[in-house]
């Protein structure tokens, strides 16, 4: 088990310590056993409140070149287009509890996979609410996404076109800002593993130890986002 105590910050292993740490997980299949395990304990500690969950992906490059020994890219990864740019990789979908922002769910797949079609994986099943930027229109009516009652962003365009000038426009406008308030929360654990931990390629062939090692990574990132909840539970415990 955990122990909130050993959180401090002389305690924080660095890179080179992190990187065996999950080469020993990858290599012994034991990453989504470690995330769920440092959920757990998240959860018994009054962290994970379960009430809401925020769906959100981010693209993972792969490299693109074919200038390897079997002259190929990885047929498991994809490209995909956003805004004006192509990129070629790996989503990864997670599902994070809406009130403290710690991801509680995390799926890989190839790039081009829309983003709506995971949000019913991304569920708990425990939530009442849940939240999902525009890519996420249309959720409410999947099957597999049912439950929560879904608060999805509006289109970026239809947006722009509501009138300041109109009371009803500028009410629409503040639940869009509400909205965004909560979905800012997703972009926490996704700063973590991309900037702190530097996970911007995917380091492996083919999706499943890529996963692998998405859940050791987000494991590891809710302790850098608790970290702070953690050591109050620990210090009101001594005391």
């Amino acid at each position: 088990m955990i122990d909130p105590g050993d959180l401090s910050r002389e305690s924080v292993p660095d890179a080179t310590t992190l990187l065996k740490f999950r080469r020993l997980l990858l290599d012994n299949d034991l990453t989504k056993g470690l995330f769920e395990e440092i959920n757990a304990h998240l959860a018994e500690q009054g962290l994970l409140m379960r009430a809401g969950t925020i769906v959100d992906a981010t693209i993972i490059a792969a490299p693109s070149s074919t200038k390897n020994a079997g002259n190929t890219r990885d047929p498991e990864m994809h490209q995909t287009k956003k805004g004006n740019a192509w990129h070629f990789g790996m989503k990864a979908h997670v599902g994070v509890d809406a009130g403290s922002g710690l991801v509680h769910t995390v799926v890989a797949t190839a790039a081009n996979v829309n983003d709506v079609t995971q949000a019913g994986v991304l569920l708990h099943g425990e939530e009442t609410v849940a939240f999902g930027d525009a890519g996420y229109r249309g959720v409410d009516k999947r099957e597999e996404a049912q439950g929560p009652k879904w608060h999805v962003a509006m289109q970026p365009g239809k947006r722009r076109q509501l009138d300041p000038q109109c009371k009803w426009a500028r009410l629409l406008e503040k639940v869009e800002q509400l909205k965004a308030s909560i979905r800012a929360k997703v972009e926490h654990p996704f700063h973590v593993i991309k900037n702190l931990f530097r996970h911007k390629k995917a380091r492996y062939k083919g999706l499943a130890k890529n996963e692998a090692q998405l859940f050791s990574l987000f494991g590891l990132a809710n302790l850098v986002i608790a970290k702070r909840s953690l050591l109050r539970v620990a210090a009101r415990g001594a005391s």
